[in-house]
């Protein structure tokens, strides 16, 4: 090697070498990204949602029964809330993804559902494929975009 101070000292790199980026870069589908809101010692949600739920765990609410309820509670701001069975059993946890239709749930909105379990035990179940079927009457209901109608 000679020390001629015009000789670049910048090592060689091949042609076919890939480039790395400057920037931070997380594979796609890595959902790192994702992760980034969370606050230090906070911990992403268990509750599978219509986009973190395994396809076979979707298959096998689709191929169940439908059942029947009443809207108890929900909350737009919080992402869920909860259905009263029509059996009078305990209360079934809704997630915002699972919610189909043009209108957000109040209380006393009848609704037909299916039933998927709630991961790592699998004892408790959330309602899945969420259809309104009846508004509860006198009450003013909210479009997803925001529209305010009264039924």
């Amino acid at each position: 090697m000679s020390s001629d101070p015009t000789t670049p000292t910048q090592p060689l790199q091949s042609p076919k070498s890939p480039v790395a980026p400057s920037y931070p870069f997380h594979r796609e589908g890595s959902r790192l990204w994702e992760r980034s809101h969370l606050l230090l010692g906070e911990l992403p949600s268990p509750l599978p949602t219509k986009r973190t739920r395994t396809y076979s765990a979707t298959a096998r609410a689709s191929a169940g029964p439908i059942y029947k309820g009443v809207c108890k509670q929900f909350s737009r701001s919080q992402g869920h809330g909860f259905l009263i069975p029509e059996n009078g059993t305990e209360d079934i946890f809704v997630h915002i993804s699972d919610i189909e239709g043009e209108y957000v749930p109040v209380e006393g909105d009848e609704v037909t559902y299916k039933m998927c379990p709630i991961p790592p035990k699998n004892q408790k179940f959330q309602a899945v494929e969420v259809i309104l079927t009846h508004l509860s009457p006198h009450t003013k209901h909210e479009t997803w975009s925001g529209q305010i109608i009264s039924s």
